[in-house]
């Protein structure tokens, strides 16, 4: 037993675990990959601000659960606790956005971090694919997105999500809404959190979980009944067109999201089989995001999903993933020549692309035939100084046991053929 173990609410990703997770990356990301978006990667800390100011300073993930530290030179630095500020900012830095090709289309693959209560969904620590279309206002926009998602949960063999879709509105009618929305709040039994929550974001008490407040939330004001006739043309063009792709959505009048910087679209995919920790993604429209952290006026919409969470909800479905072998080929020398021998046959198998691996250590045949069966190779090389000396090697199918002798010059050769 180490003396160290993993911080609490964080784990370890190890074999054959793992190997879900490197394929829920692979498969959020390849329609994004299929459909012009970019890779990008920021730093794992960002400047304080840039989180308060895009995040928002009501917001639980400021005030209560970003991991901060401060430099020898007085830097206030935070670990980031979600992608799209980070990979806005770095856009802008990069000027990505005066390249003349709008919208930037970027995604990205990272670990984020959270101060929570650890419990089943929920870490200090978690994974996300994401992706973000920025500098176009544009309902096609939005509804791509949703639809990429849709396909990458669908490849994976994920059905029982639902997609939560919703409207919060613009600059031009959510101050309305919000003026109204506060008059209603004042007058409810409300903590004094809650309650300083209403004077700063009152949407956000919308999204509190708790049951004594939504019980209280049955008659509030709704949304869309304040949205301007822009901000209903344009939601209704994204329902449209996500209609017309056959991806079923529901509309809901209360959803949210945990982040002040969304406008519009907003969106959210659940899994009913996870409990209490239901979201296994979501995202939005943010016009205004990049004019809060300092740049020029670019609206832009994206999503994050949770690794950690698809994995678990493909768990709850009992999907069982076709996982690529990690070892096709198995080679088993038996003396110091055949060592040398096999060695260079199993390097000739990498280079050719085939998964191969070799039994280290000098061990004996039985032990060394024992490795290669917890492998998962499907074909074995055995050979000693008898077959070396006859210019042989012996090919083991592990699956149905059949062993046959092959010349050694057309060993690579014959594996790749069996192999397809």
């Amino acid at each position: 037993m180490s003396t160290f173990q993993a911080p609490k609410g964080t784990y370890d990703l190890t074999p054959p675990r793992s190997a879900k997770f490197l394929a829920v990356r692979e498969a959020i990301s390849a329609p994004l990959r299929d459909s012009g978006y970019g890779y990008i990667e920021t730093p794992g800390f960002e400047n304080v601000e840039l989180f308060a100011r895009g995040v928002g300073e009501s917001t639980d993930i400021v005030t209560k659960e970003m991991y901060t530290l401060t430099t020898k030179g007085g830097s206030q630095l935070a670990l980031r606790p979600e992608g799209t500020a980070s990979v806005l900012r770095a856009a802008l830095e990069a000027n990505l956005h005066k390249a003349g090709n709008l919208p930037v289309k970027l995604w990205y693959s990272g670990s984020y971090y959270r101060y929570e209560r650890p419990q089943a969904g929920r870490y200090r620590h978690f994974s996300q694919v994401g992706a973000e279309a920025i500098g176009t206002e544009d309902p096609t926009l939005d509804a791509e997105l949703i639809i990429l998602a849709d396909q990458a949960y669908r490849s994976l063999g994920l059905r029982e999500f639902r997609i939560l879709l919703n409207s919060l509105g613009d600059k031009e009618c959510r101050p309305v809404y919000r003026e109204a929305l506060q008059s209603f709040l004042r007058d409810l039994d409300l903590d004094e959190e809650t309650r300083r929550r209403i004077e700063i974001n009152p949407l956000r008490v919308l999204d509190d979980k708790r049951a004594d407040v939504q019980k209280q939330l049955t008659d509030a004001p709704k949304l869309r009944d304040y949205l301007c006739d822009a901000c209903k043309a344009y939601h209704e063009e994204v329902r449209a067109l996500l209609t017309a792709a056959g991806v079923a959505f529901e509309d809901d009048e209360k959803l949210v999201r945990g982040l002040d910087y969304y406008t519009r679209t907003t969106f959210e995919f659940v899994h009913d089989g996870l409990g209490s920790q239901s979201a296994v993604g979501g995202g939005g429209r943010y016009d205004g995001l990049s004019e809060m952290i300092g740049g020029p006026e670019l609206p832009s919409v994206g999503w994050a999903l949770g690794v950690d969470r698809t994995v678990l909800a493909l768990e709850a479905e009992g999907v069982e993933l076709d996982l690529p072998a990690t070892t096709s080929v198995y080679a088993v020398p038996l003396g110091e020549e055949a060592r040398r021998v096999l060695f260079g046959v199993v390097t000739e198998l990498r280079r050719a692309g085939i998964a191969a691996d070799f039994a280290f250590g000098g061990r004996g045949l039985k032990g060394a035939m024992k490795s290669a069966n917890r492998s998962g190779a499907r074909y074995t090389l055995v050979a000693g100084e008898r077959d070396l000396a006859e210019g042989v090697v012996q090919l083991k199918d592990m699956e149905s046991g059949e062993q046959s002798a092959v010349p050694l010059a057309e060993a690579a050769a014959e594996l790749a053929k069996r192999l397809g």
